[in-house]
């Protein structure tokens, strides 16, 4: 095996290695974004039964909650199980 093959093969090895870490990597951001996203909708759920408790509620609330609970029920089927912090 000439110097050339091995230089090859070094650079396809150090090409694979770097895919691994850009994909892991990206497996990372995508998950924080949706644990981020599914933080935002834990707060606009908690602000809507908040607000319809204390009778400031839209006349949409109810139907506002439902959409909320399904949206985690669905983060949660992807993601696994909402921990509390």
């Amino acid at each position: 095996m000439g110097l050339m093959d091995k230089v090859k093969e070094q650079a396809a090895a150090a090409a694979s290695v770097a895919k691994d870490v850009a994909q892991k990597g990206q497996a990372k951001v995508d998950e924080l974004q949706a644990r981020r996203a599914a933080d935002g909708v834990l707060r606009d759920l908690g602000l809507t039964v908040y607000l319809t408790k204390v009778g400031r509620g839209s006349p949409s609330a109810e139907s506002d909650i439902a959409g909320y609970v399904e949206t985690i029920r669905e983060y949660e089927n992807e993601h696994g199980p909402i921990q509390p912090d």
